[in-house]
């Protein structure tokens, strides 16, 4: 007779523990009437008057921003920005069959996306400042990260926009989902007639405002709105397919480029893997590496400095890249070897202290100053290269020979030069990979430079 009781007890427990879960996670608790929601919701999609105006202005400061490379300034825009009305809009209206809303949805976020293109495009035109810094290279392809950011945020902000107490979780989704800087972007691209840059930022762009789109869309069927009625029959069919046929050919290639994202991101993971795993020898670093995944075969292009590795070798990490990388092939670029690279970079230090300067010297005066002023900041380069080398032998006993220099590595596909510091390091016997990453990372720190290159033989 006890069993029976004990078995009871624990069953009462468990439905009270489930009854308390679902109270916690009651979406009714707090919520606005329905028609309040989808009144709130039309108000936003409109975009003229003072709401066109306060895009464009918003659509400046996060050009601004874009171009500075400040991101305070980005956030500032994204806050101010209306854009996500007529998102939401969408997804409300295929929510709720009403093609109406749809339209006028559609209608106001194309004038919206429109104004918006075309006012980044104008800044981009005339800014003295036409590089591109990296808060807009962040914005010219989508992440997996990108997709999973616009529908958790997109969620987050129909079940805010659907509580009696608005919150300010509507203005963090438009800055967590990112829609303004892909358009301004697209801008940039457009202004420098860089396609690349053009498509891709609206394709994140178009991306964001699909999975908010779709995360509204979920919450109102979840949460049961009331559907548009109908006082004809066949005109509401007709509507019910419009509406379906839309949400179909918007989200069914949605979900597959979403899926080529994440296929990329996988790839590009493994990648760097195989990099930092494989390529590990004693006298040769890699310098950089670029990775192509729309390519077919995708590639790895690799660019090492030091000594050169044998054919064989390269034909081994090739047939590694393709076992263990899916229709992968690497490309790897050499240099000359240790004497070749030591000579070089004696060269580009020597080319590099008359090309940086040549348009700014007018006399011999200055050009024996500023050769001067050079030397001298080489020559604290090798003073710190002695302090360097001994506080290096504390820390790593077996390091037998150690050298640092400056050398000029020149971006052939940007056009840019920049300074690279290089240290050369012999050890007693050849370090493992911890150890080499940890040297690595002391030298950055004790030079205060962003890249260091280390070359062990």
């Amino acid at each position: 007779m006890e069993e029976p009781k004990v078995r009871k007890k624990y069953s009462n427990q468990f439905i009270r523990f489930l009854l308390y879960i679902r109270d916690r996670f009651d979406l009714q608790e707090g919520k606005e009437d329905e028609l309040e929601t989808i009144e709130y919701i039309s108000k936003n999609v409109e975009f003229k008057g003072a709401n066109l105006w306060i895009l464009i202005f918003a659509i400046f400061v996060a050009s601004v921003g874009l171009n500075v490379n400040s991101t305070a300034v980005i956030i500032g825009a994204m806050l101010i920005s209306p854009l996500m009305g007529p998102i939401m809009g969408i997804g409300m209206a295929a929510g709720i069959n009403d093609f109406d809303l749809l339209k006028r949805s559609l209608r106001n976020l194309g004038v919206a996306v429109f104004i918006a293109i075309l006012t980044s495009s104008i800044y981009f035109s005339f800014t003295p400042l036409d590089d591109a810094q990296s808060e807009l290279l962040a914005r010219t392809e989508p992440t997996i990260w990108d997709v999973l950011i616009a529908l958790f945020g997109g969620l987050a902000g129909i079940i805010a926009g659907s509580r009696k107490e608005k919150s300010n979780a509507i203005p963090g989704v438009a800055i967590a989902t990112a829609l303004m800087p892909p358009l301004c972007t697209a801008g940039y691209g457009l202004a420098t007639m860089n396609m690349y840059y053009f498509f891709g930022a609206f394709y994140l762009f178009f991306i964001n405002s699909v999975f908010i789109s779709l995360s509204t869309y979920l919450i109102v069927r979840f949460m049961k709105y009331p559907k548009k009625e109908f006082l004809d029959e066949k005109k509401e069919k007709r509507v019910q397919t419009y509406i379906t046929l839309f949400t179909i050919l918007t989200i069914v290639p949605s979900v597959y480029l979403a899926y080529g994202i994440v296929m990329r991101s996988i790839w590009e993971e493994q990648a760097k893997t195989f990099v930092q795993t494989e390529m590990i020898y004693p006298r040769t670093q890699v310098l950089s590496t670029e990775l192509s995944y729309n390519t077919d075969p995708r590639l790895i292009k690799i660019n090492l400095i030091g000594d050169r590795l044998a054919d064989t070798e390269i034909e081994l990490l090739d047939t590694r890249a393709a076992a263990v990388l899916d229709n992968t092939s690497l490309q790897i670029n050499q240099s000359g070897g240790m004497e070749t690279d030591m000579n070089l970079l004696r060269s580009d230090i020597l080319k590099d202290l008359y090309n940086r300067n040549e348009l700014l010297i007018k006399n011999k005066d200055e050009k024996i100053a500023l050769l001067e002023n050079e030397v001298a900041n080489y020559g604290q380069i090798r003073v710190l290269g002695n302090e360097i080398a001994n506080e290096a032998k504390i820390n790593h006993p077996g390091l037998q020979k150690f050298t640092l220099n400056r050398s000029m590595v020149n971006d052939l596909e940007n056009k840019t030069t920049d300074t690279l510091l290089v240290a050369y390091a012999k050890f007693r016997t050849k370090p493992n990979a911890t150890e080499t990453d940890k040297l690595m990372q002391w030298l950055k720190l004790r030079t205060k430079s962003d890249t260091v290159a280390v070359i062990l033989y």
